[in-house]
């Protein structure tokens, strides 16, 4: 009778351990806490700690890297203070005025574009941040289509975007000059738009996003900013026209909940100024006039602190995406569907690409 061979003893195999940089699962999570697998009938965990949550530091690290682009346009007739408050939203000399715009410069006869680009870093996160400003618009006696050359310079930027990327030989980061948003300062009346701020929004809201804001609303009271903010919105309603967020591109329950309040906050009644005072012992940002001094980033004054946070700190990737998805997406169909193809593409194009 043979000896019977007892069975092949093989070593349980090592659970990785779990780094403790990382941070552990919350109680809500769906999945075990030790692993991602589980047995059928609720056996051991088959597997141990991955590491799949690293992706977002990965992503982190590659962005502080590469850094990231965000262009804004301001658009509003002269003296609203366009080139002070986009000052004042990103603590820098970062306006037309700061690259040797004159005084003494005369108002341009027709809507002109210029482009002043700066590199921000914070936090080791690096941002081209390109201000577009459009002086000359609503400054005319006869202000018929000038939001065209707006309109073109927008669609310019989509079309340079479009033909890098059907170059054959494409580089490697194509450089982002379209249009994130736009900042359209609405005159401090009290009364209601004028009809070109209705024309403007409506020919451009579907090609950009458009954010609507209320300028030196510190030339109004309280009650006439609240009057005036719900006589635009029902304005805009009546003409159809649709500002950002829109509510069509709201992704789930939480980003309905989110933007529904801003909605309702908008257009944001702002003031900007780039010179501090002292009050109650802080220094502060604001506009020193008869009774006081109004305090850019105080709630009870004015809502540029909601604007900012709005602009920059909550909804700067989706201004970027929604750019990306829905405006810059809708043009290159347009484009491709009247050439039957992909537009033509020039030597020079392709050698350019390749430098």
């Amino acid at each position: 009778m043979s000896d019977v061979v007892p069975p092949e003893v093989r070593p349980k195999p090592v659970v990785p351990a779990k780094p403790p940089n990382v941070g552990a699962l919350s109680p809500s999570s769906p999945f075990p806490p030790q692993g991602l697998g589980t047995g059928s009938s609720g056996g051991s965990t088959l597997l141990g700690y991955i590491g799949i949550d690293t992706i977002i530091e990965q992503m982190r690290k590659k962005t502080m890297k590469t850094g990231f682009d965000f262009n804004i346009m301001v658009v509003g007739h002269s003296g609203l203070g366009k080139s002070t408050l986009v000052n004042t939203l990103f603590k820098s000399q970062v306006s037309r005025k700061s690259a040797g715009w004159a005084r003494d410069e005369k108002i341009p006869k027709t809507v002109e574009i210029k482009a002043v680009s700066h590199v921000l870093e914070e936090g080791g996160v690096k941002m081209k941040l390109t201000i577009v400003d459009t002086p000359g618009f609503g400054d005319l006696i006869n202000n018929d289509n000038c939001w065209e050359p707006i309109s073109n310079y927008i669609n310019e930027q989509y079309e340079k975007f479009l033909k890098e990327e059907v170059n054959i030989t494409r580089k490697k980061r194509i450089p982002d000059t379209r249009v994130h948003c736009c900042l359209y300062f609405i005159s401090p009346t009290g009364h209601s738009l004028r009809q070109l701020d209705v024309e403007f929004m409506k020919r451009l809201s579907h090609s950009v996003n458009i954010i609507p804001v209320i300028a030196k609303a510190d030339t109004m009271t309280l009650d006439e900013r609240q009057e005036f903010k719900q006589r635009i919105r029902k304005e805009l309603e009546m003409g159809g026209i649709e500002f950002y967020p829109q509510k069509e591109f709201d992704e789930d329950m939480e980003d309905k909940s989110d933007n529904d309040k801003i909605r309702e906050a908008m257009p944001f009644a702002v003031v900007g100024s780039e010179k501090e005072y002292q009050v109650n012992g802080k220094r502060v940002l604001g506009r020193k006039t008869a009774w006081g001094i109004v305090e850019v980033e105080n709630p009870n004054h004015c809502e540029f602190a909601q604007l900012r946070d709005f602009l920059i700190r909550s909804h700067l990737q989706d201004l970027k995406e929604v750019t990306q998805n829905i405006h810059y997406e809708t043009y290159r169909a347009k484009r491709l569907n009247e050439n039957g193809g992909l537009p033509p593409i020039s030597s020079n194009d392709t050698q350019e690409s390749n430098l």
